[in-house]
Order: C-alpha cells, then sequence, then structure tokens
C-alpha cells in the first residue's frame, strides 16, 4: 500500500503454534482447573511422536508440564519413523512424491496421480519431473490395499531407524496376506461344520496327535513372542512373529495337514480332536492379529462360534492371548520339525528330478524310534508333498530299492525318491558326486578347525558341540549319498 499509513497490532488472544502446542497435555484436561479429568489422566504414560520436532514440541510440553503443573507429562516418549518414498527421498510437494494414505487405501490410477500434480501448486518446471517420478514408482497406479494391509506395513516398517522408505508394492503384499486370512478362514469353517461346538475351555483332552500338540506350541511361542515385542515397542519383530505364525505354521502346515482328517470319512475322535485345534488356533490367532489388522480380525472373529466362557461382544475387548503351560511341548515342536525337514526335502528332490505326480518316497532310518516316528506320521507327509503318492519308512535292518535319489535330512534320516525309469543314470550319479563333494569340502573345512592350536581349551564348549554335530551330520550325509550312487551303478549294471 505505497503512501498508505496504518499501524500493525498483534492479535492479543493468539498463542505461537508450539507453545500452544507445548501446553497440550494438561490443557486438553481442563486445566488451570483441577478437574476430575485432570486428576484422572494427568499425568499421562505415553507420547507417541516423531523425530523431528522433539525439540519444537516434546521439550515444551515437559519445560511447561513441570513449570506449571509441577510434575512431567509423561514418562516414556515413542519416536515413530519417518515415512520416505520408495527411493528413500523425503516427501515433498515440490517433488510430486507425496503419498496420500487415502490414495493406498481407497487405491488411484496413475493418471489421476498426474491431475493431482496439475491441480496443485507445484512449480510448472517441476511438474513434468514429478510426472516421471510417479511413473517410476507406480507404473499401473497404486491399488486398492485396504486400511488393515497399509496400519500392518507401517508397523512392520518401524524399528530403531528413523526412517522408512514405504514402498507401496510392500502394502499390496500385506493386502494379500488378508485375503489369506479371509480364505483360510472360511475353509476352516467349512472344515468346522455348521454344528461345530467349542469346548467350554481352551484346555487340552490328552488324545492330541503330534501336529496338534506342535501347532499349539507354536501358537505359545507366537503369543509370548508378540507380548514381549509389544512391551518393548518393537513392532517390526511383533508383526514377524504373529505373520509367521499366520502364515508359515497355520496356513502353510496345519490346515493343510489336518484336510484328510477332517473329513466326514475320517475317524471321529480324530476329527473332533482337529478341530477342537483348529478353532483355538484361529480364535487366538485372530486376537494376536487384531491390534495391527483390526477392522478383518473382527469381521472374521464375528464369524467364529463362541466357547460357553467367551463373553466378550467384540474381539477388541476380549482377552488378549497368553502363552499357557500345558501348550508348551518343546518334545512335540522337535519331533515334528522332523517331518518338516522331511517335508522340504521331499518337495526339493520332487522339483530337482521334476517328478512332480505320483511320487514314491522311502525314508531310511537308523533308529527304531525315527522309523516309529515316520511310520506314524507317513500320511501326513504324503499331504504336506504336493503330488506325492505313497511315503514308506524304512527299519533301520531295510534295504533303500535300487533307482532312488536321495537327501540326507539328519545323521538319523535320509529321504529317497523313486527315480528308476525316469531320468538319465549317469547324470543323477554326477548330480550326487557334486553333492558329496560339497558335503566333503563342507565336513574338511569344519574339521580344519578342530585341529588349531588349543582347540579345547579356546574355543567355547557350546561352539565345539555345534562343530561335533554339524560334522557328523555330514559324515551322516556322505555315506548316504555314496550308497546312493552305488544303487545307481547296480541299476545302470542291470540293465
Amino acid at each position: 500500500f505505497p503512501g498508505v499509513e496504518f499501524e500493525l497490532e498483534q492479535d492479543p488472544d493468539v498463542l505461537d503454534t508450539w507453545f500452544s502446542s507445548g501446553l497440550w497435555p494438561f490443557a486438553v484436561l481442563g486445566w488451570p482447573e483441577n478437574t476430575d479429568d485432570f486428576k484422572k489422566y494427568y499425568p499421562t504414560s505415553l507420547l507417541e511422536t516423531g523425530w523431528d520436532i522433539l525439540f519444537f514440541w516434546v521439550a515444551r510440553m515437559v519445560m511447561l508440564g513441570i513449570y506449571l503443573t509441577g510434575e512431567v507429562p509423561f514418562r516414556k516418549v515413542f519416536c515413530h519413523a519417518l515415512v520416505r518414498d520408495a527411493q528413500g527421498r523425503k516427501m515433498s510437494k515440490s517433488l510430486g512424491n507425496v503419498i496420500d494414505p487415502i490414495d493406498v487405501i481407497e487405491g488411484i490410477s496413475l493418471e489421476q496421480l498426474h491431475s493431482r500434480l496439475d491441480a496443485g501448486n507445484i512449480d510448472p518446471r517441476e511438474i513434468k519431473k514429478a510426472k516421471i517420478g510417479q511413473s517410476k514408482d507406480y507404473p499401473d497406479g497404486i491399488p486398492e490395499c485396504g486400511t488393515d494391509a497399509l496400519r500392518f506395513t507401517l508397523c512392520a516398517y518401524t524399528s530403531s531407524g528413523r526412517d522408512m522408505n514405504l514402498n507401496v508394492m510392500r502394502v499390496d503384499g500385506y493386502r494379500k496376506f488378508c485375503n489369506k486370512l479371509w480364505n483360510a478362514t472360511r475353509f476352516a469353517l467349512m472344515k468346522l461344520g455348521e454344528d461345530f461346538v467349542p469346548s467350554p475351555d481352551a484346555a487340552l483332552t490328552g488324545h492330541e496327535s503330534l501336529a496338534e500338540r506342535w501347532i499349539l506350541h507354536r501358537l505359545n511361542v507366537a503369543a509370548r513372542n508378540v507380548s514381549a515385542a509389544l512391551a518393548d515397542m518393537s513392532f517390526m519383530t511383533a508383526t514377524t512373529a504373529v505373520h509367521s505364525f499366520w502364515l508359515y505354521e497355520l496356513c502353510d502346515v496345519y490346515i493343510e495337514y489336518i484336510k484328510p482328517i477332517t473329513t466326514p470319512e475320517a475317524d471321529a475322535a480324530a476329527r473332533h480332536s482337529a478341530q477342537q485345534t483348529l478353532f483355538t488356533c484361529l480364535d487366538q490367532g485372530l486376537k494376536l492379529l487384531h491390534p495391527f489388522m483390526p477392522f478383518v480380525t473382527e469381521e472374521l472373529w464375528q464369524r467364529l462360534p463362541r466357547r460357553a466362557s467367551e463373553t466378550s461382544p467384540s474381539i477388541s475387548v476380549s482377552a488378549y492371548p497368553e502363552p499357557r503351560s500345558d501348550y508348551e511341548n518343546s518334545q512335540a515342536e522337535a519331533e515334528f520339525e522332523l517331518v518338516m525337514s522331511i517335508t522340504k526335502a521331499g518337495r526339493s528332490l520332487t522339483a530337482d528330478y521334476n517328478v512332480l505326480s505320483k511320487s514314491t518316497f522311502f525314508i531310511s532310518n537308523a533308529s527304531e524310534a525315527s522309523h516309529a516316528l515316520v511310520s506314524a506320521q507317513a500320511d501326513g507327509i504324503v499331504t504336506l508333498i504336493k503330488g506325492c503318492q505313497s511315503v514308506t519308512s524304512l527299519a533301520p535292518e531295510e534295504a533303500v530299492p535300487a533307482g532312488c535319489a536321495v537327501v540326507s535330512v539328519s545323521d538319523e534320516v535320509a529321504i529317497h525318491l523313486l527315480v528308476r525309469g525316469q531320468v538319465d543314470i549317469d547324470q543323477e550319479i554326477g548330480k550326487i558326486e557334486k553333492k558329496v563333494a560339497k558335503a566333503t569340502g563342507m565336513k574338511d573345512g569344519l574339521v580344519a578347525k578342530t585341529k588349531v592350536p588349543n582347540y579345547e581349551t579356546n574355543v567355547p564348549e557350546e561352539v565345539r558341540e555345534t562343530n561335533a554335530s554339524k560334522i557328523g551330520d555330514y559324515e551322516a550325509e556322505i555315506n548316504v549319498l555314496q550308497k546312493a550312487i552305488e544303487t545307481f551303478l547296480t541299476l545302470k549294471g542291470s540293465n
């Protein structure tokens, strides 16, 4: 206003932004009056904020809290990570790389993202550069991921670091995990049946199979790990624990393992026990996951039948899972880990030799104990190895049929795939010889370590025990592989 004289006065009723924010912990509770809310809720317990405003905001709240109330306004401060784009750049309007959470939740096309730039206040010279960045990061736009997937991703990213590079494809991955939860729970409800009634409590009957005892033990491990991680505010550890339980233990193993047991033709007592364990895992698994995925877990939990002891109207106010002493079973875990090792080795063999259907396996055992265990779990192993026709557990004195490829599972157990008539024998002998060479090299390397001066006195006992165990495993593997070569040579000679 050239040539005009005027006087400016500060509005007396406006506080500085950070000053007024510093009053927040107690001002919102009725301070300076000694209200009921103030007496009940102040001081608070935890402040969650970002690293970048520790001095601007947190320090002011502490100083003003002490000065005006005589107390520190909170005892703990949890600093979340700062969200950057997938390339690690700070989100900025000028770069055009700001991700709107609503766009991740609801989805948006690349064309719509570009139109946002055109409608904004970015310098026209920067719009072209920003559009190139959007096209690189989201060539197909952003898929509809939902609130639960975004929430879970942010928790999974949260570690001790100060920044997180948000890759939307990872959010989409957790959206698919939500679909997995939905489909697994629907399938499980079909296996339970409309007339299923869960037991009044979750106590063991004493008739649980090995697979049931294993999955309940793993449920215990998940509950313990998630609770400990939440107490430490280690959200990455917590999400990893619950994600692993659901995906790699409950869905990929237990639900698959009990499919033959839960058919109408199966033994009624075994079916009922498997169903009760399945229900326990669904109920407790959804509760474990609820803080990270509140919407899908509530929806699924409401579809489950209720125990007589469950009176909560919502999963959000139900008791959070705690480890139970009766579920703790390290022996079942060790025994079932052998089953899983056999399964993984069997899958690997079928892939290596391209025998993907009607595969026939023989399990050689060095002890009667492993023979009995594998015999009892043979049907389950057949179920877990896709396309498997049969699994036969061999007693220690029984010979492996000629024409089998082999993988050593432990120093006591090896799995053999019948490949006679389906593969080139010379080629397979060559493959096995390479495995022998590799195992021999690994064994010789470990043996060399045990020959260093003062090995027995300078190396900790647990390390020496581990080395000795590994050397024994390699020797057993080499022995099994050499026998496989002999059987192939015999087969070749007979042809």
